[in-house]
């Protein structure tokens, strides 16, 4: 049963845990602090700016709490002793902008209206009067200043958390980039590592631009969920944990009814995820076909301006653009109408249950709300909406994310080839086909009972019309496919037996159009083996006569090449191409076409190299230009899959059949050109 790609997702995820959890660590610290805020701000108000209402008794003994009014002491009767409350009582009142003095204490509190001398509170059926005594700016200010130095202190401590709350969303920051990174790279490294194991079928009908968008754009967009979006769900819910128990110590009630804004935002994602996955799925598919239509024409630019195709190729790219453009739109719309607006629906019917219910404790018979309270609930309620908006902003990148590492993890379990790396002793080279038929699409067979055998040391060649099945026979000595029916043995040995590495460890292969990698000419030659020593690339170079060029070269062997060996001519990438399977001294050497697209000259070098390098080794020859032949051992004459005359080149010009007419039409146009 395969795992979800959630949990995929995790088990990476997991290979960086400790960073990861020192980081969601650092994240929980720098939100406590933070969140202190709300809370120091409460304090200040109610206790320090509003506390100067709560009630006062005079004392005797002056200290930093003590205030002088009037020629007495008074204080806080909270900070006076027991005896000290029983003492003459003060209270201040505020009425609009100004506070009154009177001397006793408030025996309910409600709405206040003074006339003259007089303050009068009322609370619904009840009332009070009480003489008050208007109290100057100086005065005033005398009752506020024990209080400037908690205040400054308090503000101090605040400032001092912040500190600390950057610092650590500082360091939460560095460690989960750092892992996302790391966690990205080991994706990447997998993918590029296990795209090296698939069978060879897997690119037989995909292009290279999708598998590459796989491994670049998709890994970026997974990389992004890590960032970004992981990163944005564990800060959001750190936060709104913390809010919540923020509220929940300021009021019971009203930190119930925000808990609502949970489950609304669980049925929101799932909606959202509902609609987004198929838009999201569609515009990744597109890049891909984007991202192989693009690596096609830049291979086949040299074909699409000689036949004047850039228009029409143009169209079919602003087809596939265009279809892009309008998934993103789609989506782009469903993001518009699931973000803000809801954000702010939420936000503002939080505030109206906030009025209903402070307001409620306000008019009803129940004590008034402080203004620290609401200062306190208000603040928290606002931020409790910033890491709603900001998961709901990440949604659309969860999703993106999401369908990347469904296309990812697609790859990743396509079935790669078994790995043995125990060495095997190199073989002699002893090759047999034993009645081999073989089908691509397991309907119609490229291949019919065929047999044959190659003996160490023999040169086989292949001829025949294209479609013939030459590649095909290479192929299954390569086992870049699997025969089903049939035989193919080495020295004996049924290569189904043999471990696919191992069997192509002691096999060559000189392609029609070689292929060089970006590097240098030595890097080229030996594939950066350690086991092959400069002085054996130089030899293997020497020996297909590449040693007369190359000292032209200001770098000679280190010369660099691009990529394709693009600066190099088509004869020289050859040479290269044959001192590599030599540099490998292969038991098995397979010459694929290799010298069609050389001049004559480098044929005739080349021919002479590998009549000195060919001995002790089995040779397969694919060809084309039957003269280039005429030595082999034995060749093999191939129509639609089947062999259908064999033996040398004289044998089978005797027999005036397929060969002989091949060759006679081949002798016939250069008959012509030398005319």
């Amino acid at each position: 049963m395969k795992e979800s790609t959630g949990k995929r997702l995790f088990r990476y995820a997991m290979l960086y845990k400790r960073t990861i959890f020192i980081a969601l660590a650092m994240l929980t610290v720098a939100v406590v602090t933070e969140l202190s805020g709300p809370f120091i701000a409460k304090k200040i108000i109610d206790d320090h700016m509003m506390g100067i209402e709560n009630p006062w008794v005079e004392v005797e003994t002056e200290d930093e709490k003590t205030v002088s009014y009037r020629g007495s002491l008074y204080k806080r009767s909270e900070f006076a002793s027991e005896h000290e409350q029983q003492n003459q009582p003060l209270q201040l009142v505020q009425v609009g902008l100004s506070f009154y003095a009177i001397n006793e204490h408030l025996g309910f509190d409600g709405n206040r209206i003074i006339d003259g001398n007089t303050l009068t509170v009322t609370m619904g059926d009840e009332t009070a009067q009480y003489e008050a005594t208007r109290l100057s700016q100086q005065e005033l200010f005398a009752f506020y200043k024990p209080e400037i130095g908690p205040i400054v202190w308090l503000l101090a401590f605040y400032v001092g958390l912040l500190v600390i709350a950057a610092f650590f969303q500082y360091g939460k920051s560095l460690l989960l980039q750092s892992a996302a990174n790391r966690i990205i790279q080991k994706m990447r490294t997998d993918v590029f590592e296990h795209i090296q194991g698939v069978p060879i079928t897997y690119f037989d009908n995909r292009p290279a631009g999708k598998i590459v968008s796989r491994v670049t754009n998709d890994t970026e967009a997974i990389r992004e969920l890590f960032v970004k979006v992981l990163a944005t769900f564990f800060t959001s819910s750190i936060y709104m944990s913390a809010i919540f128990v923020a509220l929940f110590l300021l009021d019971t009630t009203l930190a119930t009814i925000t808990l609502l804004l949970v489950p609304i935002m669980v049925v929101w994602v799932i909606l959202y995820r509902k609609f987004a996955s198929n838009y999201n799925h569609l515009i990744r598919s597109r890049v891909s076909d984007m991202n192989g239509m693009i690596n096609e024409s830049i291979q086949g630019m040299p074909i699409i301006r000689a036949f004047r195709r850039k228009t029409q190729i143009s169209k079919e790219f602003e087809t596939l653009n265009e279809e892009h453009f309008t998934y993103q739109n789609k989506l782009l719309h469903l993001n518009s109408i699931t973000s803000h607006n809801l954000v702010f629906v939420l936000r503002n019917l939080a505030f109206v249950a906030l009025i209903w219910h402070f307001g409620g404790q306000s008019i009803g018979m129940t004590a008034a709300v402080s203004i620290g309270m609401l200062y306190a609930f208000i603040d928290y309620l606002g931020r409790l909406f910033q890491p709603v908006t900001d998961i709901v902003n990440q949604l659309s990148q969860l999703e993106q994310a999401r369908v990347a590492s469904i296309r990812v993890f697609e790859l990743l379990d396509e079935k790669a080839e078994e790995v043995n790396e125990q060495p095997i002793a190199r073989y002699d080279g002893n090759v047999r086909f034993n009645h081999v038929s073989f089908s691509y699409d397991g309907k119609h067979d490229v291949l019919k009972d065929i047999s044959f055998e190659a003996k160490k040391g023999e040169t086989v060649a292949l001829v025949g019309h294209t479609g013939s099945g030459k590649s095909s026979i290479i192929n299954l000595l390569f086992r870049y496919y699997d025969i089903e029916r049939g035989e193919i043995t080495i020295d004996g040995r049924s290569t189904r037996e043999m471990p696919r590495q191992q069997l192509r460890r002691h096999m060559g292969i000189v392609l029609q159009d070689p292929f060089l990698f970006s590097g240098t000419i030595s890097s080229n030659v030996s594939l950066d083996n350690p086991a092959i020593s400069e002085e054996q690339i130089r030899k293997a170079l020497r020996d297909v006569g590449a040693e007369a060029f190359i000292k032209q070269l200001p770098n000679q062997i280190e010369e660099p090449v691009l990529e394709k060996g693009s600066t190099l001519s088509a004869g020289q990438r050859q040479l290269i191409s044959f001192a590599r399977a030599l540099a490998y001294d292969p038991a098995i050497l397979i010459l694929d076409e290799a010298t069609a697209n050389i001049d004559t000259e480098t044929e005739a070098m080349i021919q002479h190299a590998l009549n000195i390098v060919k001995e002790g080794r089995t040779t397969f020859v694919i060809a084309h230009r039957l003269s280039t032949i005429r030595n082999a051992d034995q060749i093999l004459v191939l129509d639609k899959g089947e062999v259908v005359e064999r033996g040398s080149h004289e044998e089978l010009l005797n027999q005036k059949g397929t060969y002989y007419r091949m060759y006679q039409l081949q002798q016939g146009k250069q008959s012509v050109k030398i005319s």
